[in-house]
C-alpha cells in the first residue's frame, strides 16, 4: 500500500486536512501512474486530488463507531517498534 495512505478514522486528534490531502494525492498518483503529471494532465490530476480529498472528508465525517478513539502518538510508537523489530 502507498505510504501516505493510512487509516485516518477514529484517531485522537482527528485527521488533519494535510493528512487527508496527502492520502488523496498518493491515491491519485497510484491510480494514474504519475508522480508528476504532464502539463496536459495537470488540471485533471489536480481536480481528481480535490475530489478524492472531498470524498474522504465526507466519509470520515459520516462514519460512526462505538470503539474509543486511538491516540495517534501511541499508535505511531507501536508502528515504530514493529518496524524496528522487522528491519533490525
Amino acid at each position: 500500500m502507498c505510504r501516505n495512505i493510512r487509516t485516518l478514522f477514529n484517531f485522537e486528534p482527528p485527521a488533519t486536512e494535510e493528512e487527508i490531502r496527502a492520502a488523496a494525492l498518493q491515491f491519485v498518483r497510484k491510480l494514474s501512474g504519475f508522480t508528476h503529471p504532464a502539463r496536459a494532465n495537470e488540471a485533471a490530476f489536480a481536480r481528481a486530488v480535490d475530489e478524492v480529498a472531498d470524498a474522504a472528508r465526507r466519509l470520515l465525517g459520516a462514519l460512526e463507531t462505538a470503539s474509543p478513539a486511538k491516540h495517534r502518538e501511541v499508535e505511531a510508537m507501536k508502528a515504530r517498534a514493529r518496524a524496528k523489530e522487522r528491519f533490525a
